[in-house]
């Protein structure tokens, strides 16, 4: 499976929704402390669906500060939205030559931006969310936020639209509270307590617009219904130490896919009992970034501190050549 070797630590990895051999990765210098960034992007050749593929790099752009996040556009191809750690969220259009990047560095927060997603229904807006404890609603053509969403307590780790309603997020705060929201809302429609420590990732069911995951500093992932949310749907443990993110499938409804602190990558289905169904250690260093292709069913991609980035099937090894 290949493998792609960055100069600095890997924070974040997406594939893209139009192309399904193109992938960006988002990496900070010193494990994110000090120091630039770079945003690359990469290319799987010839096809996912070839054994002996190998990853290379198509373009790559530097920053002053280390990139947290990153996300592709729903509507333009070559678009790429990167969280950076300045407080700064840069857009960049790969259609463009490197001189000509960022086409835009929308500077409102106060600290660093911890992620980006981009709205799959309405394609044209996007949250940002950071540790100055809010996160903002941008769309691609005004040069300031439209709304800056202020209530959590604490750093603000993740939002992530919901994959079937235009105006509803959820937000994964320090403060170990997930909120849900809606744009058309004054404030947050629900606060759930979902983790005694830390929540630094959340994600939605791409088949059931109501269930929600959350990844904590606790080791777990829990799955809320947000109908009635009083006790979990499911709670799966495995992880030995915090888990950084979730991602549901974008292929099968109950699979949610995790990385850890632990160093390892977690397939799990919260329907069945023994819930647990794959684990990956092929990372030496805490794996930090996941997505699972929305083109290409079972196929992975994970990074991690240890400045590589993975590209796999499920039920493969990653580190086989």
């Amino acid at each position: 499976m290949p493998v792609f070797k960055a100069p600095f630590n890997g924070y974040s990895v997406k594939f893209s929704p139009f192309y399904e051999s193109q992938l960006a990765v988002a990496t900070a210098q010193n494990f994110g402390i000090l120091g630039n960034g770079r945003l690359h992007v990469l290319q799987l050749s010839p096809t996912p669906s070839n054994p002996s593929q190998s990853i290379t790099e198509i373009s790559s752009f530097d920053t002053a500060d280390g990139v947290y996040d990153c996300c592709w556009s729903e509507s333009h191809d070559s678009l790429i939205v990167a969280a950076v750690a300045d407080g700064s969220v840069k857009l960049y259009d790969l259609s463009l030559p490197p001189t000509a990047n960022p086409i835009r560095s929308l500077h409102e927060h106060t600290r660093e931006v911890h992620s980006v997603d981009y709205n799959v229904v309405r394609k044209d807006s996007f949250l940002s969310s950071s540790w100055d404890d809010t996160i903002k609603l941008w769309t691609v053509d005004r040069p300031a936020s439209v709304r800056t969403f202020k209530e959590h307590a604490y750093c603000v780790y993740s939002a992530a639209w919901n994959p079937r309603h235009a105006d509803v997020f959820a937000s994964a705060s320090g403060d170990c509270t997930a909120r849900i929201w809606d744009v058309r809302e004054p404030g947050s429609t629900m606060i759930l307590p979902a983790h005694e420590f830390e929540i630094l990732s959340c994600d939605w069911n791409k088949y059931d617009d109501c269930v929600i995951a959350t990844a904590s500093v606790d080791k777990s992932i829990k799955v809320w219904d947000v109908r009635s949310f009083r006790v979990p749907v499911a709670v799966l443990n495995g992880h030995g130490y915090a888990v950084r993110k979730v991602k549901f499938s974008p292929h099968r409804g109950s699979v949610i896919a995790s990385c850890s602190y632990d160093m390892t990558v977690c397939l799990w289905d919260y329907m069945v009992e023994d819930s647990l169904i794959g684990r990956y250690d092929h990372h030496t260093e805490f794996a930090v970034g996941l997505d699972m292709s929305v083109l290409v069913d079972g196929l992975l991609a994970s990074t991690g501190w240890d400045e590589l980035v993975y590209v796999w099937q499920h039920g493969m090894d990653p580190r086989a050549p």
